[in-house]
């Protein structure tokens, strides 16, 4: 397993998870291959979640010469993606393959950058769209987002899937997470696990992550 529990979120140590990080930061990185990237990062998240997070059932199957002992992952039937628009819809992607059968939802959500970050370290989110599936109490629920800075947007997105209730499980899934949104989601949502592949330095005066990977949306869809 290769989730390693660090202050207010769980890690994914995984060597390849690192290095197609390590990728995504560099300002090399064309869009089409920062795009892949997410997609790719995705998949190996969703794979350390199943790998640690979902029990598994032990029986036997039947093969083309003998019963054997068989393992099975219990839960996959009943998963909730959450894409929050634009950046996590590769990443998104990516997850999909490690849970092709999960149900989706999508919350349009951003945060107002030409009012700023207010002295309480939050901006302003304004919130377009929101599609969710019915979510029941013994679902798991994944929010996928590539950044998680502030975490202004994801507690709004949060008091948007939470309202009706909590889950049995639910994830907050990103790429890369600051210190003060990690500190945010746990004050308002202690439930609510929060899984991430780097938990960088700081947060600059912008409310940018540093060293960060850039506009994660921007990148992905070439609108710099």
């Amino acid at each position: 397993m290769t989730l390693e529990e660090r202050d207010h979120a769980s890690v994914v140590t995984h060597a390849l998870a690192q290095h197609v990080l390590t990728d995504l930061r560099s300002v090399e990185t064309s869009q089409v291959e920062f795009r892949k990237g997410l997609v790719k990062l995705g998949r190996l998240c969703g794979y350390e979640l199943i790998d640690s997070r979902f029990p598994t059932e032990t029986g036997t199957v039947e093969t083309p010469l003998a019963e054997t002992p068989a393992t099975r992952v219990s839960g996959l039937e009943d998963v909730v993606i959450v894409n929050v628009l634009r950046a996590a819809t590769p990443f998104v992607e990516g997850l999909l393959k490690a849970f092709p059968t999960a149900r989706q939802g999508v919350i349009s959500a951003s945060r107002d950058e030409d009012a700023g970050m207010g002295e309480d370290g939050e901006f302003p989110i304004s919130v377009q769209y929101v599609k969710l599936p019915d979510i029941d109490e013994d679902d798991t629920v994944i929010i996928a987002d590539p950044m998680l800075a502030t975490g202004s947007t994801m507690v709004t997105v949060l008091d948007e899937i939470l309202a009706d209730g909590t889950p049995e499980s639910c994830f907050v899934l990103s790429a890369v997470s600051a210190p003060p949104g990690l500190e945010r989601i746990t004050e308002a949502f202690p439930e609510v696990e929060h899984v991430t592949v780097s938990i960088d330095e700081k947060l600059d005066d912008d409310g940018f992550i540093v060293p960060g990977l850039g506009d994660a949306g921007d990148r992905a869809f070439r609108t710099t």
